[in-house]
């Protein structure tokens, strides 16, 4: 045999390609799917013991609404007794909810004892 002499392997490669029947689809995990939060209401209560600027200031400070819609707001809570000001998942309502007592009693009037009334309730839909 001669050393020197190079060998020529041939190599033959076979290319296979899965079919949809040949791949396992992975099981759909319900703990795994994103999930969305229930959505919860926050509504603001009307009364006699806060100005107009005190609940307008309000909702552009805690919910960050531009001032028109502020104002929109405030007119339904005077009109209606109550509107819902911001709707959100219940963690975020609550702390919205106590954003809102924690501002406490309006300085405008006398009269004014405590923060603005204020709860959270389930969403519709």
């Amino acid at each position: 045999m001669d050393e020197n002499r190079e060998e020529e392997v041939a190599v033959s490669v076979r290319t296979m390609t899965k079919t949809q029947t040949d791949v396992a689809e992975p099981e759909a995990d319900a703990d795994r799917r994103t999930k969305r939060l229930p959505p919860y209401n926050v509504i603001i209560l009307n009364d006699e013991e806060h100005t107009f600027e005190y609940v307008i200031e309000l909702l552009v400070k805690v919910f960050a609404h531009s001032v028109d819609k502020a104002k929109e707001l405030t007119w339904k809570i005077h009109s209606s007794g109550r509107a819902i000001v911001y709707t959100t998942h219940k963690e975020l309502a609550e702390l919205k909810r106590e954003q809102v007592v924690s501002q406490g009693r309006d300085p405008r009037m006398s009269i004014s004892k405590g923060p603005l009334g204020c709860y959270i309730e389930p969403a519709v839909g």
